[in-house]
């Protein structure tokens, strides 16, 4: 029996002993046994349901989000044999996404329900693909030439002679006096600047007194946060089970929560800290300029500050 990407089950349509083209006759296909021509139809039936169908009308946010897509909110529009139609839930615009780039569906929601993407996609052009991160290569300057390898050997004989240009005590005089205006307005620009920073620092409504966590990035698991900052006081989890999950860890000493988020205690990775009022004080950017806010905000709410 052929078979026919679409395509379901096949059915007899005609037995007959004449000669024809077979070209004619698509999308039947044929089979010949002692000159007797069997045909058969190919019967469609619809596309297997995806696995977002059943969540209807429900927001989710893909992980890791889509590049060149400021807001990763989306709904279920409908579905295809090898694509999903989802629409961004802010700005309504209608992304087709092939299905073998999905993966497991978070069964839990809090803070946010997670469809898992095998890969990091990115959108351009109007539709979505693998993200590549190209390796960008210096320009020559102008009238820069690559310089030539010396071969042979070294020339013999004395170095030519050079002439060299005394300076007077008149041009030396200039440069000194120039090189001390020019230090006392650096060192003018630099008390202004502290001066203002302290300013700022007064106005402040909160600020951090231990601002370690500015060591921490995007690649840093649960013992790298330990060999940073120490051992927690707190480890929360917020299931044991699901597509991707958050993981805070509390240091109620130096006044904030680290937050990593993974598919499990292995995988998490540091996505940014949360303050005492569980108000986002650092986080990751990704390469399409978004940042980890709103996931660090949906963490906090969903902790009720309880991270002391």
């Amino acid at each position: 029996m052929p078979q026919t990407a679409g395509y379901a089950f096949w059915r007899v349509v005609e037995y007959r002993d004449a000669e024809f083209d077979a070209r004619k006759f698509w999308p039947y296909w044929t089979a010949r046994k002692h000159c007797r021509v069997i045909m058969f139809q190919a019967m469609s039936i619809p596309p297997i349901p995806p696995p977002l169908e059943h969540l209807g009308n429900r927001k989710f946010s893909f992980y890791p989000p889509i590049l060149n897509i400021e807001r990763n909110e989306w709904t279920y529009r409908q579905a295809t044999w090898s694509e999903i139609l989802v629409v961004n839930a802010e700005t309504g615009q209608e992304v087709w996404v092939p299905r073998r780039f999905l993966g497991e569906v978070s069964r839990v929601d809090d803070p946010v329900l997670i469809v898992g993407l095998n890969k990091e996609l990115e959108f351009s052009a109007g539709a979505v693909w693998p993200h590549r991160r190209r390796v960008i290569e210096m320009p020559i300057a102008v009238n820069d030439r690559p310089t030539p390898v010396v071969t042979g050997e070294p020339p013999k004989g004395p170095a030519p002679v050079i002439g060299i240009k005394l300076e007077t005590n008149e041009a030396r005089t200039g440069k000194m006096v120039a090189g001390v205006l020019a230090l006392g307005i650096l060192g003018t620009l630099v008390l202004a600047g502290i001066a203002r920073q302290a300013q700022y620092h007064q106005r402040a409504v909160y600020t951090a007194h231990d601002q370690t966590y500015f060591e921490l990035n995007r690649d840093d698991d649960y013992y790298a946060v330990i060999r940073k900052l120490g051992q927690p006081s707190t480890d929360r989890w917020n299931a044991e089970s699901g597509a991707v999950q958050y993981r805070v860890l509390g240091y109620p000493n130096r006044g904030y929560s680290v937050v990593l988020f993974g598919v499990d205690r292995k995988s998490a990775r540091y996505i940014g800290t949360l303050d005492a009022q569980c108000n986002p004080i650092h986080g990751i950017s990704y390469a399409d300029g978004a940042t980890s806010s709103a996931m660090l905000r949906n963490v906090g709410q969903a902790t009720g500050c309880e991270l002391h």
